[in-house]
Order: C-alpha cells, then structure tokens, then sequence
C-alpha cells in the first residue's frame, strides 16, 4: 500500500470534484431550466470520471518517480583530483558529513593508490563512488621503480596474517594491538553475525575505534565463504531477531511477508517490508539464503 500525504489527498479530492463538475455541470443547468427533468448519470459518465482520476493518479506516479530519481545528497566532483589531496571541506562539498569526511581523511592520511583502496573506505557509499570513480587520479612518482617498489611490498608485508573467521582468541592475540579483551569482542560479535564478509566490519565491535582499526587491519584477511546464513524460508522469528542488523519488527515483517507469498523465491522479496531501506538490505544480502 503506498502512502498518500495530506497535500496529495487534497490535490486528489480537488481534482475528482473538478471532473465531477465538468461532467455534471450541463446536466444541473438543464434540471434548473426546466424543473420536471431529471438528471440522469450514464456508465459513460462513470467511465469518463474514472479515467481522469485514474490518468491523474498516473501523472502523479510518474512525477514523484522522476523526481525521486533526480534527488541526491551526492555531487559529483567539479573537475579530475586526486583522493589523496582532497580536503575536508571538499569531501564535504561532495555530500558527506563532516564525521564522514574526517574518516576518508584519515584513510587517504595513509595514502591509498588506486580506486580498490577508495572502495574500501566504508564512509564512501556504492552512490557516491559511481559519482566521482571517473574523476580520480594518482599520483605517480617516476622515482618510484619497479625495484623500489617491490622493497616497498617487502617491508610493508606483515609477518603475520590472520583470517577473521578462523581465527581463536590466540590467534588474534598475536596481533599487536588486541588485547585478550578486544578478542573476545571479536570473537562474540563474529558469532552473533554468522562471520565477517568485510573487515570493516570490525568498526562495528564494541570499543573498536578507527585508530585501532587501521593499526591491525594490515595483519587481517577475510574469507567470506564461511559465512553462517540465515534460510529465510524456514527461519523462526526468534532466531532471525537475534542478528544484530535486525530487531524484533524488521524480523516480524520478513515472516509476515513470507507467510503471505507461501515461501520466498529471491532474497530480494525482502525490500518489500517498508522497513528495509536498501542499506539495510545489503548489510543483510551476505547472511541470507532460501
């Protein structure tokens, strides 16, 4: 059911009241000039009204559609730059907030090389990268060799690798920066998820900060196909409320929808519960299955 806001409703009413009167109007004058007449309404009447209700309710899907399309709180860069130069106020400028901007600003403070690291930089939506992934450059120092290069790699190489979710409480431990507390976190959110399929993920971790994040990120690796899913057509409402990007409503509203299809045929069935936006839903997308 789409909701219909007072000012619609209103514009709705006017217009049916306009079509009732330009259909009846002749007829009212006759019944005025001669008195014993009756004003008789014909199907073809009815039919004319329905169709200009019905053409307006169109005109205005239509209208809203196209302006929905148009509305953006991205703007796409004014000329070609390079992510590791941009400023705060020109992040901002670009429609992120300031919290937002000062995230990329401390990813790009690292310097990143190519549009894949820019990608990475969860503050920076799908929207936003399509908007200015043809505008960025990077800066290439000629000093730069191909033997430097491959120093660079070496040096920067960590010693130590750990895939997320295998890893044990040890095993994270081992990284310098997390404690034996920061592991369990770890560890107990990754449970409640069903896995990480991204390690910025890890910024959702009780505590865990953007400072922390980039100092062990280095030393992580993620292997998504390890990921516990939740079958959406045969899930309880009970167990599909204890995922922490969902709450008891947004659950309820999945089985309801469920219980009325009979089963769901694609995980995207889901966007139809009004309280699904599409950030939501891709949070979700890795965790479900049929």
């Amino acid at each position: 059911m789409h909701y219909i806001s007072k000012r619609n409703r209103t514009a709705l009413i006017i217009v049916i009241l306009i079509s009732i009167v330009i259909v009846y109007i002749p007829r009212f004058s006759q019944a005025l000039e001669n008195p014993t007449s009756s004003i008789q309404v014909s199907e073809v009447d009815i039919l004319e009204t329905r169709n200009r209700i019905s053409n307006y309710q169109k005109q205005k899907k239509r209208f809203y559609a196209q302006n929905k399309n148009r509305k953006s709180k991205y703007k796409s860069p004014p000329t070609k730059f390079d992510p590791n130069n941009y400023s705060l106020k020109e992040w901002i400028n670009l429609g992120l907030s300031e919290k937002q901007a000062n995230v990329v600003i401390k990813f790009t403070s690292r310097g990143i090389k190519s549009n894949e690291d820019l990608k990475r930089v969860f503050v920076i939506s799908d929207e936003l990268f399509d908007l200015i992934k043809d505008s960025t450059v990077y800066a290439i120092n000629p000093s730069f060799t191909s033997e430097k290069k491959e120093e660079f790699k070496q040096k920067k190489k960590p010693e130590l690798l750990v895939e997320l979710n295998r890893a044990s409480q040890e095993d994270l431990m081992k990284i310098n920066g997390i404690g034996e507390a920061f592991a369990k976190w770890i560890i107990n959110y990754r449970t409640r998820l069903g896995g990480f399929y991204n390690k910025n993920q890890l910024l959702e971790v009780w505590k865990m900060d953007l400072d922390k994040f980039l100092v062990i990120e280095p030393y992580l690796e993620v292997n998504s196909a390890v990921l516990y899913k939740l079958k959406l057509n045969s899930i309880t409402v009970d167990e599909l409320k204890k995922h922490p990007y969902l709450n008891w409503n947004i659950a309820n509203s999945i089985i309801k929808i469920r219980d009325k299809k009979g089963g769901f045929s694609s995980i995207d069935e889901i966007k139809e519960s009004v309280l699904i936006d599409e950030e939501c839903f891709e949070k979700l997308k890795p965790y479900l299955s049929l």
